[in-house]
Parts: C-alpha cells; sequence; structure tokens
C-alpha cells in the first residue's frame, strides 16, 4: 500500500523532476491510499495556482486511490507523532494514515528524510 503527500501529488500534476518517481505509486490504484488532507492541501493549491476547473480535475483523479478520512484514532496517533517527531500538523497526518494502513509514505519533504517507512527523494530546485 502507498501513501503519496502533498507535495508529491503536487509534483506529479505538474509534471515536474520528481513526477516519475511519484507516478511509481500513483498510478497504482489498487494499492494507493489517499488521506482527506491530500485532497484539501491539492485543491487549495491547484485552485491558487490554476483555475477551479483543473483542481476538480486532479481530485478526480486522487478518487481513484481509496479516500480515507481523519478519525479520532488516527488523529491521536498523529499529534504523537507530531510531537515525537517534530512535524508540522498536516505532515503527521499523512505518516499516521500510512502507518495505519500499513503504507509506504512517497515524498519529497525533507522533514521525513530519514523517517521509518518512508520512500523520500529530494525536492529539485
Amino acid at each position: 500500500m502507498n501513501v503519496v503527500d502533498s507535495s508529491g501529488w503536487l509534483e506529479y500534476f505538474a509534471d515536474g523532476i520528481n513526477a516519475d518517481f511519484f507516478a511509481a505509486a500513483i498510478e497504482k490504484t489498487t494499492e494507493l491510499i489517499v488521506p482527506s488532507i491530500s485532497v484539501y492541501e491539492v485543491f487549495k493549491r491547484i485552485l491558487q495556482q490554476k483555475d477551479e476547473a483543473t483542481a476538480l480535475q486532479a481530485i478526480a483523479l486522487m478518487h481513484q486511490g481509496s479516500i480515507v478520512e481523519l478519525d479520532a484514532t488516527q488523529a491521536l496517533d498523529a499529534a504523537r507523532l507530531s510531537y515525537q517527531l517534530k512535524l508540522p500538523m498536516a505532515d503527521s497526518i499523512m505518516l499516521a494514515t500510512a502507518r495505519s494502513h500499513r503504507a509506504t509514505l512517497w515524498t519529497q519533504d525533507a522533514d521525513f528524510k530519514h523517517v521509518l517507512g518512508v520512500r523520500y527523494v529530494a525536492k529539485a530546485k
């Protein structure tokens, strides 16, 4: 199972330098877990940079995976991870979701560079 964080989705949709890295996880839709916070973050960012129609098209692609809502158990797990690893809220939710589904988290976010269960690639400058 795979979880792609929001930066990975945005890189994929923009066909950035690291898009192929994330394609390996995104295109295996039967193994794809999508935290609902990713839907929020990706929609908002594409809406800011493009328009609502483009943002909705991106979200439609994300729905090919399994959307996972944040429940109370995952919220507590995310809070613990945030405290222990000094992660921002959204990052800790991504990691908690991945761990609760025994999934690999795919990211280019340096906060995860040395975290167990994460496939990290450095963001192109």
